[in-house]
């Protein structure tokens, strides 16, 4: 099985985030839970889904990923782009807030 996390936005305020081990949700892939087996993914599926419930998040779903070094990069664009930000110049991306 490859190595995935769980992705979801935040009905908050819509920001990409990730469940991580102590069952919170971050901004950073790099903080997010890794799962390599199915029966984990299914558990953390199912305390995204309640996090769903309570209004939390919304659309929790498994992101495939790759380790590089110390970080976790998506395999797909999509989510490559979800981790980054809007594809739009970069001093207007919520990066640039910081």
């Amino acid at each position: 099985m490859e190595t995935k996390v769980i992705s979801a936005n935040r009905l908050e305020d819509g920001i990409v985030v990730y469940i991580t081990k102590d069952n919170n949700w971050s901004e950073c892939i790099s903080d997010a839970e890794v799962f390599n087996d199915e029966a984990a993914c299914d558990e953390a599926l199912s305390k995204a889904y309640t996090a769903e419930e309570a209004c939390i998040v919304v659309g929790s779903y498994l992101v495939e990923i790759e380790q590089k070094g110390v970080y976790y990069n998506p395999t797909k664009y999509r989510e490559f782009i979800r981790v980054i930000g809007p594809t739009v110049r970069p001093d207007l991306a919520r990066q640039a807030r910081s």
